[in-house]
């Protein structure tokens, strides 16, 4: 493999405080601890030499390997092929039993055996604390080893598996700062391995009985969650494995989901375009609960609700508004964007920390939040008085300040615009508010909201749609469309089959889809104050697939679902972004694409049993549709 392998080479495993990338060589190149959103211990992803690795190969070059997920759970098998034998990697990292508790220790467990032959296998460790920034000492004993931050937390080396004349053959040396071993593995033998604990005390002997309860309790735990999904339609292996990553996603003790696993994976190479998206954006989360929730897991979107009525209560927005954009997993709010001294991902810098555009206004974030709790209320979560009152401070801010310019749902940077998402999401705000003011009976001022909801609907129709372009466009006094406006008919602003919604779906059609895949927008056509381009919007594609299948082009839908499972990786993983041969790009795994492959999904499922059960009727639309 390359010295930076490419971002679909790799599959996740977590324990929902944490995450870590494996790639297909079986190095794990990414992990921050104790949380998503820590420093990270191994980065090489984003810089082969400092950012340090945890590798586990075949000494010999001449070997090829295959990944796949053990079954039904997030554990991650990697396979050795050579002439002279197969090995495996099982790795994993149990789920914290007390996963409501944040913890400083955290367990990646690498479990091999030798399916035939005898393979030799040599692991390195090389950890880089602090995104390579602080040193360390390293002490190696018989039973493993202790990496010891300067000042800060350590890392213990636990070994398992045989104590006989076996391990006479494994070779232990330090190797700079970390440590190299290899030894040798016959058919037959699987219970050797090692355990990465952070904050793990002194090296221990484990046996292998040990490794092997590590791994059934937590192949016990992801076959009972997934056993919990509702759905039974046609693409169940896709949405469960996009339900599963999402799992991974969150950060099980606030119940609050990070936009992606990474930072400063590049939406093109060599670009500038490199993001830090370990944290949680109002938006994602809100639509990633919606989509778990549409699956069955009533939990998650509970847990989420609460974490963002707490948000809520704080109004800690300032001037861009009660709320913020994003926040960290744990709520709190400090995200100052620095760039690491890191090489980048093929050259692609800066790699950057924290985030920027976290005090930007984004109008569309009210939407998107209202919407998640008016669903939570629907399922049987009604909001408490409390929350209520502070709710309906929000949506009288809401009321008074959305005729403004603001920065919009891509987090450009090149100016604030009158743009016709974040105005259509203030409608959805003030229509969800609406609806369950009047359902509870709860006070608010529904006089004004309605008043302030219909100006809105009238200002976009007017506005926002642009009669020489015919469609809806990006923003106010352009004839340029935009993606995120696929969501318009999803959400019950414009119904599906009004005309000027099929012919804002033709201009779609036309500036920004490729082959199937689509683009958020055109950098070229709308500057966004940053250099370079960029490659297809996956979650946009999938909210594509979405709007076709509700507006009566179903089978073009089934057709570009099916191309787009083309793009994911080896594993059904997807990131931010395909580039322009298929490729890969942004950070990795992406939530805003597997939610939206969930929704699609479900969708699609719901018209074609709709076309099946009503074939007549479903043609009809679909004659008037191409007739419009």
């Amino acid at each position: 493999m390359e010295r930076y392998p490419n971002i679909s080479d790799h599959g996740i495993i977590g324990d929902l405080q944490t995450c870590a990338l494996v790639s297909t060589d079986g190095t794990v190149d990414f992990f921050c601890c104790p949380r998503f959103d820590s420093p990270s211990l191994f980065a090489s992803l984003l810089d082969a030499e400092r950012g340090g690795h945890f590798s586990i190969k075949p000494v010999s070059d001449g070997y090829v390997s295959r990944q796949l997920y053990f079954p039904d759970t997030a554990m991650l098998i990697t396979r050795f092929m050579t002439p002279d034998g197969v090995g495996e990697v099982l790795d994993f990292m149990p789920v914290i039993e007390s996963g409501a508790t944040p913890t400083d220790r955290h367990r990646l467990v690498r479990h091999l055996r030798v399916a035939r032959g005898t393979m030799r296998f040599e692991m390195e460790i090389q950890p880089r604390f602090d995104y390579g920034r602080a040193g360390h000492t390293v002490e190696i004993s018989a039973d493993g080893a202790v990496f010891r931050q300067h000042g800060g937390m350590h890392l213990t080396l636990h070994t398992a598996g045989r104590r006989d004349a076996a391990e006479e053959r494994a070779s232990v040396e330090r190797a700079g700062d970390g440590l190299r071993a290899t030894f040798t593995m016959r058919e037959g033998e699987s219970g050797r391995g090692v355990v990465l604990e952070s904050m793990g005390g002194a090296p221990r002997a484990m046996t292998a009985a040990e490794l092997d309860q590590l791994a059934e309790e937590t192949a016990a735990f992801w076959k009972e969650w997934l056993g919990r999904s509702t759905y039974m339609g046609r693409w169940r292996e896709v949405v469960n494995r996009s339900a599963m990553t999402l799992k991974l996603l969150t950060y099980e003790p606030a119940g609050a989901p990070v936009a992606a696993a990474t930072f400063g994976l590049p939406e093109q190479a060599g670009g500038e375009r490199n993001w830090d998206y370990r944290f949680t954006w109002i938006r994602d989360g809100s639509l990633t609960m919606h989509a778990l929730a549409g699956l069955g897991y009533l939990v998650e979107s509970a847990r989420f609700s609460f974490w963002l009525r707490d948000r809520v209560s704080e109004h800690v927005g300032g001037a861009s508004g009660p709320l913020k954009i994003m926040y960290r997993v744990d709520g709190s709010s400090e995200l100052s964007e620095e760039n690491l001294d890191f090489e980048g991902w093929r050259g692609s810098r800066p790699v950057r920390i924290g985030n920027g555009a976290a005090d930007q206004l984004q109008l569309d974030i009210y939407g998107e939040a209202m919407d998640a709790l008016y669903d939570s209320a629907g399922q049987g979560l009604p909001i408490a008085h409390r929350g209520w009152q502070e709710l309906t401070k929000i949506i009288d801010w809401v009321a008074d300040h959305w005729d403004q310019p603001d920065e919009g749902v891509w987090e450009t940077r090149g100016g604030r615009q009158d743009f016709t998402y974040g105005r259509f999401q203030c409608w959805v705000a003030l229509d969800r508010a609406i609806r369950m003011a009047e359902h509870t009976g709860r006070p608010a001022n529904i006089a004004k909201w309605a008043i302030e909801r219909d100006r809105l609907y009238n200002q976009i129709m007017e506005r926002g749609w642009n009669p020489v372009a015919r469609a809806f466009t990006q923003h106010y006094g352009t004839d340029v469309v935009d993606s995120s406006l696929l969501l318009m008919p999803l959400e019950g602003f414009v119904a599906p089959q009004d005309p000027m919604w099929l012919s804002t779906l033709r201009a779609i059609d036309r500036q920004l889809v490729s082959d199937s895949l689509v683009y958020r927008y055109n950098p070229a056509a709308s500057p966004d104050g940053l250099h370079g381009d960029e490659g297809t919007f996956s979650l946009c594609t999938f909210l594509y697939v979405d709007a076709l299948a509700r507006s009566g082009r179903l089978d073009e839908a089934v057709l570009t679902f099916e191309k787009m499972q083309t793009y994911g990786n080896h594993l059904g993983l997807f990131s931010e972004e395909i580039g322009p041969t298929g490729e890969q790009l942004g950070n990795f795994p992406q939530a805003f694409t597997h939610l939206s492959l969930i929704n699609a999904a479900i969708t699609l499922n719901r018209e074609l049993d709709r076309r099946a059960a009503h074939p007549d009727r479903v043609a009809a639309i679909e004659q008037i549709v191409a007739a419009v």
